[in-house]
């Protein structure tokens, strides 16, 4: 049956990060790390089943579980708000992929099952933290996050 889904979308992001797929996991996977680059306040359990919280500005609260792992290649999360009715926690699927290419990686992200109203405003933060990523694995310091001071939503 082919139905078509009216209701919710992908987001794709793909970009080359100067440095290793291990170091570039590690920025998902270690909070002190991750912290660096999103969020204020980060509490992950890198296992299949795992859940994390990253509280972003004291009020946008992102939740889930890890539904799958590979070590520096693959890590598939469940995605949400806290409070939000529009995208609950475990209600989207984001996908980050990490592919070895010359002397970097190639970080594919997508984020699967938006409501199409959101997907505008998940567009823009997804660039706003790859940049600030992309910043922080290359050797650089991005600073403090302008976003963890502030309300999004």
């Amino acid at each position: 049956m082919n139905q078509l889904n009216q209701t919710s979308d992908t987001i794709r992001k793909e970009m080359f990060i100067d440095c290793r797929p291990e170091i570039l996991f590690s920025f998902f996977t270690d909070p002190e790390k991750m912290v660096r680059w999103m969020g204020r306040h980060i509490l992950l359990e890198p296992s299949i089943g795992g859940k994390y919280r990253i509280d972003v500005n004291g009020s946008d609260i992102a939740m889930g579980e890890y539904k799958e792992i590979i070590p520096n290649e693959k890590i598939v999360m469940t995605w949400g708000w806290e409070k939000s009715k529009v995208v609950p926690p475990g209600s989207s699927t984001l996908e980050f992929t990490f592919t070895a290419k010359d002397k970097g990686t190639v970080l594919l992200l997508t984020h699967y099952d938006l409501p199409v109203e959101e997907v505008a405003s998940h567009t823009e933060s997804w660039m706003h933290y790859t940049t600030r990523l992309q910043t922080l694995a290359e050797g650089g310091d991005p600073g403090i996050d302008p976003w963890s001071v502030k309300a999004m939503h």
